[in-house]
């Protein structure tokens, strides 16, 4: 039996998690890009506050996951979008299900708040279990180029690409980051 006090628990960011949030992400993907992202998003005016969220283990933050919108513009229109960037969980508890837990309590939040479409650059072989199917596709492009297979999209509510086409439009935090 699991003692309770390991358990883990998914909840939004505290300010007071800000600099936990950095050094997991430098853990993480060992460099400063993501960290650099996050702190550009949660300044920027597009930030959601409920859907970047922390996995706490211990009272440790143990795991982070950003949701942030996007827009899949065609000559036509522009449709909202999320976009799942980045998600760690510190390397030494990879593979416990942290990471899926972040996840699927991110998508459970992002549909509550009423968004209908997320898209994710990430390992094919991991978010496939949620629901992601490839991008292409469905008619998506990225606004750099990437592998065909690491860009995929999930729909939050039936139909919600339905006659939807064009290439994501990331906001300005995320061209910020060198």
């Amino acid at each position: 039996m699991k003692n309770s006090s390991s358990a883990v628990i998914i909840r939004a960011e505290l300010k007071s998690d800000f600099d936990a949030i950095r050094k997991l992400n430098k853990k993480a993907f060992k460099g400063k890009n993501e960290s650099k992202l996050i702190d550009a998003v949660r300044e920027s005016s597009c930030f959601i506050p409920a859907l970047s969220m922390v996995a706490v283990k211990d009272g440790v933050v143990v795991g982070h996951i950003l949701f942030t919108p996007v827009r899949i513009k065609s000559p036509q229109t522009a449709v909202p979008a999320l976009a799942l960037a980045p998600m760690s969980v510190l390397p030494e508890l990879q593979n416990r299900g942290i990471g899926t837990a972040l996840v699927k309590k991110g998508l459970e939040e992002s549909v509550k708040s009423g968004h209908k479409i997320v898209v994710v650059v990430g390992h094919p072989e991991y978010y496939p279990r949620f629901g992601f199917v490839a991008a292409g596709g469905k008619g998506l492009k990225l606004p750099f180029e990437a592998p065909e297979e690491v860009f995929m999209v999930l729909e939050l509510a039936r139909n919600a690409l339905k006659d939807v086409s064009g290439e994501i439009e990331y906001p300005k935090a995320f061209h910020d980051i060198n």
